[in-house]
């Protein structure tokens, strides 16, 4: 049987399977504050997966200033996109948070629903 599962990436780089809400809100606090920075300088980032053993998976990155990217795998080594990936820019924290919540949720279609700047 697949199982799924879910995993966050936070922006100092440690990986964390099924956070709660409150381990997502905090990863979150911390790209939106700028505390962060990725290795190259650059604003910090903090990514949310969602996928199946056997198969798909999604993720909704959120990088600092509330640049957001959604983007659908055929599987967790992202060997074939599904879709180009869509993007957000400055979306507030609680938005980016109602996202991932979305995502834990597996809910895919209402994250694919959102008003992206490059909607498929």
């Amino acid at each position: 049987m697949t199982q799924a599962w879910l995993e966050l990436t936070r922006p100092d780089g440690r990986d964390v399977r099924a956070p709660s809400e409150a381990q997502m809100a905090a990863a979150l606090a911390d790209v939106y504050s700028g505390k962060v920075a990725n290795p190259d300088g650059g604003p910090g980032s903090a990514v949310l997966r969602f996928g199946y053993d056997d198969g798909l998976m999604y993720e909704v990155e959120v990088s600092g200033g509330g640049d957001v990217r959604f983007a659908e795998w055929s599987d967790r080594d992202c060997e074939i996109a599904l879709a180009t990936p869509r993007t957000m820019q400055a979306l507030k924290q609680a938005d980016a948070l109602q996202l991932w919540r979305l995502l834990a949720q597996r809910q895919v279609a209402k994250i694919r629903s959102q008003p992206w700047l490059n909607n498929d």
